[in-house]
């Protein structure tokens, strides 16, 4: 049903109902997309003028298709049915009781057919006191903790510049897909997966949450810092910031040489890491000192011809400028029938003999409805 472009794609043998909305959901469906599922998007009536020529919109729907249907009609949900009873997944981010309402729950759609693999991202859990709440991306940083180590430490919490934990439940929830679809090549029967914003954030807190987990200790906002070693951060230069990471050993020993202060290693209050921590005010004024006299680019050649780790701070134009970046060919051209051809940012995974090209633009609302009622069986 695919077609040929799909031809050799690791999952061109998939059907994904796509029932997303905003950005967490459609994160997961574009990985099951990008890899040759053949993804049906279900839009409502009118979806044709929210925005659908929007870079975030071109870059979230590539490679999938459009069927318009009203779910709150009959007929519409026929139609759905139809499709769930032919498809190997269907991926949504309804709040608990909406979809109970709709009939879009586990119970009905297993029941319609045994192989199917729901996926649900949910803004904090599908069961709980805070299960019918909505949630957005920044609620889940605040409540789940990782605005209150983001920022500097004299100033109020930040949140990160990407919608963090909405990208992460959509990561977390293709693996999980993928986990049981690997499972139902065994035992032919499929399973619901589910993730949250504030799951998926916990989970991104990583050694944060340790940290208090496992020895009680709340971490703090520490900039640019790492939050447990030095040096580890971000200092200026002649010409803007450079980032460093010189932490213990051969790496702090050759970060001494570079800024010309082989002293530092056998200074008491910097021999090691604990003392460097203990330390570290003074340690990045003797750093920051050093830093200000040449350029960003002098000082990140210095140091990885060192072996230390460094580069700079670019912003997002001169991230795309970098001649590594550029290497790696991450915004791959697309032709679109309304914008001519675009750049969108390809999968970020890299399998050995599949192509990385992205197929097809984001569709129009509908813009597949005929061809796939007729594969149903149906009139268009």
């Amino acid at each position: 049903m695919n077609g040929p472009s799909t031809v050799g794609l690791p999952l061109s043998d998939l059907v994904v109902i796509d029932l997303t909305v905003a950005r967490a959901g459609p994160t997961a469906v574009r990985q099951l997309a990008d890899w040759g599922a053949d993804v049906i998007r279900i839009e409502a009536p009118g979806s044709e003028t929210l925005g659908r020529e929007t870079a975030d919109h071109l870059n979230l729907h590539r490679n999938k298709r459009s069927l318009v249907l009203d779910l709150r009609s009959d007929r519409g949900r026929e139609v759905l049915h139809r499709l769930v009873a032919r498809s190997d997944v269907l991926v949504e981010n309804m709040r608990p009781g909406v979809k109970a309402r709709l009939g879009f729950d586990w119970d009905t759609l297993s029941a319609l057919n045994r192989r199917l693999i729901l996926g649900s991202i949910s803004g904090f859990g599908q069961t709980g006191p805070y299960s019918g709440r909505g949630g957005v991306d920044q609620i889940a940083q605040g409540l789940g903790g990782l605005m209150s180590i983001t920022g500097f430490p004299d100033s109020e919490p930040v949140r990160t510049g990407v919608a963090i934990s909405d990208v992460t439940a959509g990561l977390q929830l293709a693996v999980g897909i993928l986990v049981a679809l690997h499972e139902r090549e065994r035992t032919g029967r499929g399973r619901w997966v589910r993730t949250s914003l504030l799951e998926s954030m916990i989970g991104m807190l990583d050694f944060q949450a340790a940290r208090w987990t496992v020895d009680g200790e709340v971490p703090g906002r520490e900039g640019n810092n790492h939050p447990t070693m030095r040096p580890m951060g971000t200092y200026a230069t002649s010409d803007g910031f450079v980032n460093v990471a010189a932490p213990w050993g051969r790496l702090w020993r050759s970060f001494c040489e570079v800024i010309e202060r082989p002293d530092l290693p056998r200074d008491e209050r910097f021999v090691d890491p604990r003392s460097r921590r203990a330390n570290s005010a003074e340690l990045d004024r003797i750093i920051s000192e050093v830093l200000a006299l040449a350029s960003t680019a002098e000082w990140v050649e210095r140091f990885s011809d060192a072996g230390v780790p460094a580069g700079p701070v670019n912003d997002i134009a001169q991230t795309f400028s970098d001649p590594q970046v550029r290497h790696l060919g991450m915004a791959v051209p697309v032709d679109h029938p309304e914008r001519g051809t675009i750049r969108i940012i390809r999968n970020a995974t890299d399998i050995s003999g599949v192509p990385r090209d992205i197929r097809r633009p984001a569709p129009a609302a509908g813009e597949h409805t005929g061809e796939i009622l007729r594969w149903l069986g149906m009139e268009a």
